[in-house]
């Protein structure tokens, strides 16, 4: 029997991986570094450039919040 991550449907396009894999990182970064603005100076970039929880914002925020979860694969791929 072949395991349960071969398959068609397990095939993974490394062109495809390598870009959702940098741009969830460059995300990550940009709202690490707007965390760090707040720690620091009390400023709030996203809110500053698009407004106090507008709907902008908050797709800022949750593309941030899913680009981390994206981001607990490499702890899967760094016991490979």
């Amino acid at each position: 029997q072949e395991p349960l991550s071969s398959g068609p449907c397990r095939k993974e396009n490394p062109f495809i991986m390598k870009f959702l894999d940098c741009t969830a990182l460059t995300i990550a970064i940009i709202g690490a570094l707007n965390w760090g603005l707040i720690g620091i100076f009390r400023f709030d970039l996203v809110n500053f450039l698009f407004g106090n929880m507008s709907m902008l914002s908050r797709i800022v925020y949750t593309l941030v919040g899913l680009s981390g979860l994206y981001l607990f694969r490499f702890f899967a791929r760094s016991g490979d």
